[in-house]
């Protein structure tokens, strides 16, 4: 499947998925949308980490302008919502996901890094929200995701003047949690991913849904959804396995 929008190899446990549009590049059009969804809905049981990267020296540009129609405002509520269900779908379904970046990460693009667990960035990179030089409004869930991460006065800042950053000011802000060396970022990816494919399945599972939804809650509501957490978690056979690993200085055999 050379020519598909998103190639997708799967090995060791781990799908590299490479969003393949390099003429526009890798801008998300609905079709490239639907393809990430349906991965993301149903990720074969052998998988337990995914990588998401881009092609042709970038990761993604964001809404492919090309082909932008006119809609009702209805139909943009809905259009918006779809990007809302499926950035959902990655963040918080089985298993966990690496963003490898470079080059432009703008736009739509940076609403689905943020959606992912871990980012990785090369000198390349370019972050940017230049929604307002458009005379449109980010409607993939940057509000939220990017703002939680970078602050609201920050994102306003970058809105309201198209400012670009690199990945030195992305590790600063946390838009990236690592910065490589340029053609690295697929190597470092594929590095961690081994390391969290080796986590207890719950473990990473409980990871993923808890912490993202503590910002949600009450300080007391996230102390009990983390005992909850805790309670599952700890009483199953992978954490007697992990717990007696390490007492027996051994690597333990998760399920």
């Amino acid at each position: 499947m050379a020519d598909s929008m998103l190639q997708i190899e799967i090995q060791d446990r781990v799908a590299v998925l490479t969003m393949n549009r390099a003429d526009r590049r890798n801008a998300m059009n609905e079709d490239l949308l639907n393809a990430l969804d349906g991965f993301f809905s149903a990720p074969p049981d052998e998988v337990k980490v995914a990588i998401l990267t881009g092609t042709a020296g970038h990761y993604c540009a964001g809404l492919d302008l090309s082909e932008h129609i006119t809609r009702t405002a209805e139909e943009n509520l809905m259009h918006s919502r779809h990007w809302h269900s499926v950035m959902d779908r990655i963040e918080f379904g089985n298993v966990p996901v690496i963003s490898a970046m470079y080059g432009a990460v703008i736009g739509g693009g940076l609403e689905l890094a943020t959606s992912t667990h871990v980012r990785i960035a090369e000198p390349s990179t370019i972050y940017q929200l230049p929604e307002g030089r458009r005379g449109i409004y980010v409607g993939g869930g940057a509000s939220v995701r990017v703002a939680r991460i970078i602050g609201a006065g920050r994102m306003r800042e970058m809105m309201l003047t198209g400012r670009k950053l690199n990945s030195e000011d992305g590790l600063a802000l946390g838009l990236n949690h690592y910065s490589v060396s340029e053609g690295e970022a697929l190597n470092k990816a594929r590095e961690l991913a081994v390391r969290i494919a080796d986590n207890a399945p719950m473990s990473n599972y409980f990871m993923i849904h808890t912490i993202g939804r503590l910002e949600d809650m009450s300080r007391a509501d996230g102390l009990y959804a983390e005992a909850l957490s805790a309670a599952l978690v700890q009483t199953t056979p992978d954490a007697k396995e992990g717990l007696a690993a390490f007492l027996e200085k051994r690597s333990p055999k998760f399920r």
